[in-house]
C-alpha cells in the first residue's frame, strides 16, 4: 500500500540531520540536486492505495539503489552501511538519525522488479539531468563491451556433474525410487577427470567423461519415467528438456547452454590476449563530448552496427534529441547513417584529405578513445564487471544502474568543484585586481649596491 511521505519543517528536540551535517559534502549536495518528486509520481501508481502493508518510502528505495552502484557494494552491504552512515540516511530522505535498518535486502530485489526497466531508465534519465553541462550533444561516441555474468567457467564435465546433482536433489525432494544413485561412482570419476591436460591422464579423463554422461542420461530417463507415473512431469518438463539438451550438445552445436541457472548466457570472443572468451552479454555505451553517459543498453551477442539504432533511440529518450555525429571504432563498419545521425570511424584518413581535415579526424580519434576509460570505471567502480542480477531482466537493468551511478558520481565531483570555486572566488578576484609586481633586474640591484 502506498503512503504519502510526510515531511515537516517544525523544529525537533532530536538530532536534525539537515542542520548538523556538513553541507559541503558531495552526497549532501547531490541529495538536494536530484528531483525526487519525479520518482514519487512515476512509482506511486505501482502500489495499491487502500490495501496491504504500507510500503517503504520510494525515495529511500531509489536512494539505496543509487548508493549501491555509486559505492560498488551489494544489497546486504548497502543496507548495513545505511544504518551506520548519516549521509546515506539524509540522501534517502531522513530528517532524523535512524538506528534501525532501512529495509531487508530482498525488498530491494522486489523493488527493482516492481519498477521494471522503465523505472531504472527513469533513474538514468535523472542522472543525465543533474549534470548541467550535458547540452553539447551534437557529437557523441559509442562503444561496446561484455557484461560478464556471475557464472563459473563452463566445461562439459562440470555441467554433467551439476545435472547429476540436480537430478538426485529432485529424487530426494519427491522421494522417488532409484535403482542406483551412483554417488560413489561419480566421486571416483570426478577424481579421474582432474589433470586432463597431462599426457598420461588424457585417455583416463576422456573415458571418465563418457561414463559420467552415460550415468547422467540414465538418471534423467529414470526420473522422467517416475515423474510421469506420478503425474508431476509437467512441472519439471522445461528443466528436463534443458538437461537433455546440455548432455547432447557438442563443440560445434548452435545455441549452446553454458550455465544451468543462467541459460541465456552467451559465449563472446573479442580477441583479448588475456581472456579469449567471456560469458555474459554485450552492452552498448554512448558518451557525449563532455564525458557524460547518455545511452546504456544491453544486447545478447549482436553485431556492433546493429546496436546503433536502439542506442540512439534511448539517447533521444534521455536527452530529448539525437547527436548529429556518432563516432565509433572499426567494429561499427557497415552502417554510415541512422536517420539524421552520421556514423563515422575516426582515424581513417582518405587520400584526398587536406591537412586540416586530417587533423580534425585525428582529434576526433583521440577524443573517441576517451570512452575506453569510462567503460573501465563502469566495470571497476560501479558493478558492471560481474553481473549478479538474474536472467535477461538483470542484464538490462545492471548496465543502466551502472551508467546512472557513473553520472551521479560525476555530478558529485562537479558540485563539489563549483562549491570550492565559490569559496575561493573572492581571493581570485583580489589577485586579478592587484597590479603586477615590477621585477627589478639583478644587474640593477648590484649597480645600486655599488658592485659596478
Amino acid at each position: 500500500m502506498y503512503t504519502k511521505p510526510t515531511r515537516s519543517n517544525q523544529q525537533t528536540l532530536f538530532f536534525n540531520l539537515e542542520s548538523q551535517l556538513n553541507q559541503k559534502h558531495p552526497l549532501y549536495l547531490l541529495a538536494n540536486k536530484i528531483d525526487w518528486n519525479v520518482f514519487e509520481e512515476a512509482f506511486n501508481p505501482l502500489y495499491c492505495e487502500d490495501n496491504g502493508r504500507p510500503c517503504k518510502p520510494i525515495r529511500r528505495m531509489v536512494g539505496l539503489l543509487i548508493l549501491k552502484h555509486v559505492r560498488n557494494v551489494s544489497d546486504e552491504s548497502v543496507v548495513e552501511q545505511w544504518q551506520e552512515n548519516v549521509y546515506y540516511q539524509y540522501f534517502c530522505g531522513e530528517q532524523e538519525l535512524q538506528t534501525g535498518v532501512p529495509c531487508t535486502p530482498t525488498e530491494l530485489v522486489a523493488f527493482r522488479k516492481r519498477i521494471g526497466e522503465s523505472g531504472i531508465e527513469l533513474i538514468l534519465k535523472e542522472s543525465v539531468r543533474v549534470n548541467d553541462d550535458h547540452d553539447e550533444t551534437d557529437k557523441a561516441f559509442i562503444d561496446s563491451t561484455v557484461q560478464e555474468k556471475n557464472v563459473t567457467f563452463p566445461t562439459d564435465a562440470k555441467l554433467t556433474r551439476k545435472i547429476i546433482g540436480r537430478v538426485l536433489k529432485i529424487n530426494g525432494k519427491l522421494k522417488l525410487p532409484m535403482r542406483q544413485s551412483y554417488k560413489f561412482v561419480v566421486k571416483e570419476l570426478a577424481r579421474d577427470q582432474r589433470f586432463r591436460n597431462h599426457p598420461k591422464n588424457r585417455k583416463k579423463a576422456l573415458k571418465a567423461d563418457r561414463k559420467m554422461k552415460t550415468i547422467a542420461l540414465r538418471l534423467l530417463r529414470e526420473l522422467e519415467r517416475n515423474l510421469e507415473k506420478r503425474g508431476l512431469l509437467e512441472g519439471y518438463a522445461e528443466s528436463i528438456a534443458m538437461y537433455f539438451k546440455v548432455l547432447s550438445q557438442r563443440k560445434d552445436s548452435k545455441d549452446k547452454i553454458y550455465s544451468l541457472h543462467e541459460p541465456e548466457v552467451q559465449c563472446i570472443s573479442k580477441g583479448k590476449e588475456h581472456k579469449k572468451y567471456e560469458f555474459g552479454n554485450k552492452v552498448s555505451i554512448v558518451r557525449t563530448w563532455n564525458g557524460l553517459i547518455v545511452g546504456a543498453l544491453s544486447f545478447r551477442n549482436e553485431y556492433y552496427g546493429h546496436t546503433i539504432d536502439a542506442s540512439l533511440e534511448q539517447t533521444e529518450r534521455l536527452t530529448g534529441r539525437r547527436p548529429k555525429l556518432l563516432a565509433g571504432d572499426r567494429g561499427y563498419r557497415g552502417q554510415k547513417r541512422s536517420e539524421q545521425t552520421e556514423v563515422v570511424i575516426p582515424g581513417v584518413p582518405n587520400k584526398g584529405d587536406s591537412y586540416y581535415i586530417k587533423r580534425k579526424k585525428h582529434e576526433l580519434f583521440c577524443k573517441r578513445a576517451g570512452i575506453e576509460p569510462v567503460i573501465g570505471h563502469l566495470k571497476s567502480d560501479h558493478w558492471l564487471c560481474r553481473n549478479f542480477y538474474a536472467r535477461v531482466f538483470g542484464d538490462n537493468i545492471n548496465v543502466m544502474l551502472s551508467a546512472a551511478a557513473f553520472n551521479f558520481k560525476r555530478a558529485m565531483r562537479l558540485l563539489f568543484a563549483l562549491l570550492r570555486l565559490e569559496i575561493f572566488q573572492p581571493f581570485y578576484s583580489v589577485l586579478l585586481i592587484m597590479p603586477p609586481v615590477k621585477r627589478i633586474p639583478a644587474v640593477a640591484v648590484e649597480r645600486e649596491k655599488g658592485a659596478f
